[in-house]
């Protein structure tokens, strides 16, 4: 874990020891300041002149500045090194993100990653700081400390060593009892942002339906649910502090009692108050490195779990890669099936596909029709390959589609999924989604093909108008049509569109489907749709059902032998039986 971790540290590793360097110096310029403090204190009273007065106390200040100055600059290389950090980590979970496949995403749900790339990271950029700076300046304080109050005090910096099993067993236990907390924690909190991101995706939903008092009471739960569980170990971890507090003051008063008795007696000739005034300084020196390290222990407690879950999503390999030499150029939009058969997870008890046989040519127009739940979507998917066939070949171009770069391969297979996207920015900056490098020109070709030109020059701004996120300032039927749009500017071997004209009227899909016949000859055309009037004009037509094909052919061959396909259509045509 700490190997996966370390990688993010990068242009921030020479800080990261820099930082270490300097709280060492200013420790150790620390631990010297109450032995001179103790020298002209008894020098003082030694009767000494004002000269040596001067002297010490000129030393002292020049100390105590290279003190703060050293501190002060830790201060600042440590916080830009964890920010840094922090950076680098939210920028390797995202990038290892995009290499995802479905299966990955959904193997994590996208509440659990948001989760991770803020709290999590967050947790961690808290405890790397305290590591590079109080984890170091703590255990160094300590030792010095001691090492100084056993000097000074003699016998009586053994006290230390009684304290410390005590503040380890106490430690310990506070660990051991607050880790499984902290892990239920996490994972309710994924469930708490899974809470918000349903409800504000689905605002539209929640107030037609008047559903905002339901909304609160299940966010209040999760939310109860990640108090409940925050506050139990915050008591158990809030121990830590009455620990410390009380092994301080028994040394507290140890010191004072036994250092004002030998002081006082006959044996304060060889202990003075010069040294009783050190061993007091480092005495708190001590304890103060005590609590110190005890909030380490506390946060990276804490962080320890947000860790393992960040480590989580940078180690995870994307169940889809390039193949050792893969194919780069992708000869036509022919496609090929072969005794495919396919289900979303192996544990899946069954196939969403099955043994799927199908040939399509390169230019071929092919409508996909069947009920909800008929596995259409789940066919096209594996073409771009989203998702890898369980069992059997599908073949891009006479070639496997698992023997293709997959940038190569995309980038020739352009997709306008059910769930339409478009992103915050502008018409021509979405649209370029398609083709970075597209001319306003062909910008408006496009658009034209996808009848999307028509509403876009009724805006005031026209192309440059700004697109809300997820496009809430359109309305479905533009948004399909700007998909689409953007997917023609890809100019792909194959396009498919999957339900992608629904929430248009008949007209407009009618003229959508001639342009693309017109304009893309040669590109191989997939049209999912729930509406026969949508494939009618195909050069086939696959009716789907359960997962495997019930039947393939043309309009009327399907209406005059598919009994599937003849109740769609008399249902969407109220024909007579």
């Amino acid at each position: 874990m700490i190997k996966v971790l370390a990688r993010s540290i990068r242009e921030y590793k020479r800080l990261s020891i820099i930082t270490p360097i300097l709280i060492t110096l200013e420790v150790v310029i620390e631990c010297i300041i109450p032995f001179i403090t103790a020298t002209l204190v008894n020098e003082i009273k030694g009767g000494c002149g004002l000269n040596t007065i001067i002297k010490y106390g000129v030393i002292l200040i020049i100390m105590a500045f290279l003190s703060l100055l050293f501190g002060a600059v830790a201060g600042s290389t440590s916080a830009t090194a964890s920010s840094g950090f922090a950076k680098n980590l939210r920028k390797d979970m995202f990038y290892k993100i995009q290499e995802y496949s479905f299966e990955n995403i959904d193997k994590f749900q996208t509440s659990s990653l948001i989760t991770r790339m803020t709290t999590d990271v967050s947790n961690v950029q808290n405890a790397y700081m305290m590591i590079i700076r109080i984890a170091i300046r703590a255990p160094l304080m300590l030792i010095f400390a001691f090492v100084m109050a056993f000097v000074m005090g003699g016998r009586m910096a053994w006290i230390f060593l009684v304290v410390a099993p005590f503040l380890a067993i106490g430690l310990g236990l506070v660990i051991y009892k607050t880790l499984p907390l902290f892990r239920k924690v996490f994972k309710k909190y994924d469930a708490l942002n899974r809470s918000i991101q349903e409800n504000i995706k689905g605002m539209r939903v929640v107030k037609s339906f008047v559903r905002e008092e339901y909304e609160k009471k299940k966010f209040d739960k999760a939310a109860e649910d990640v108090c409940a569980d925050f506050t139990k170990a915050e008591r158990i971890l809030a121990l830590n502090g009455p620990l410390m507090q009380f092994c301080m003051y028994v040394v507290m008063v140890f010191v004072l009692s036994f250092g004002s008795y030998t002081i006082i007696t006959s044996r304060g000739l060889d202990f003075d108050v010069g040294q009783f005034s050190a061993i007091l300084t480092y005495n708190f020196m001590i304890l103060m490195s005590l609590m110190m390290l005890s909030f380490v222990f506390v946060m990276i407690t804490i962080a320890s779990e947000s860790a393992k879950r960040i480590v989580e999503v940078i180690s995870e390999e994307s169940t889809l890669s390039n193949p050792e030499n893969p194919v780069y150029t992708v000869k036509d939009g022919s496609i090929s099936f072969e005794n495919v058969s396919f289900k979303y997870s192996k544990k899946a008890e069954r196939m969403a596909l099955e043994n799927i046989n199908l040939e399509i040519k390169s230019g071929e127009t092919i409508g996909i029709i069947g009920g909800t739940g008929s596995s259409k979507t789940s066919l096209v998917q594996l073409i771009p390959r989203l998702y890898d066939a369980t069992v059997g070949v599908v073949k891009v171009g006479g070639v496997d589609v698992r023997n293709y770069d997959l940038k190569a391969l995309r980038n020739q297979v352009a997709v306008v999924l059910q769930k339409n996207i478009l992103f915050s920015g502008t018409i021509k900056e979405n649209l370029r989604w398609g083709n970075k490098d597209a001319t306003d020109e062909e910008l408006i070709e496009a658009c034209k093909l996808a009848c999307a030109d028509e509403f876009i020059n009724q805006f005031p701004k026209g192309y440059d108008t700004y697109i809300e996120q997820g496009g809430t300032n359109v309305s479905g039927g533009q948004k399909q049509r700007l998909c689409i749009a953007r997917a023609l500017l890809k100019k792909p071997k194959i396009l498919i569109l999957d339900d992608s004209t629904s929430a248009v009227d008949t007209r407009t899909d009618a003229k959508i489907r001639k342009a693309l016949k017109e304009y893309m000859p040669e590109t191989t055309k997939i049209i999912i749709a729930q509406r026969t009037a949508s494939v009618e004009d195909a050069d086939r037509i696959i009716v789907m059902d359960g997962g495997t094909i019930n039947g393939i052919g043309t309009h009327e061959q399907l209406l005059a032998e598919n009994a599937i396909y003849r109740e769609i259509y008399i249902s969407q045509n109220k024909a007579g039986a």
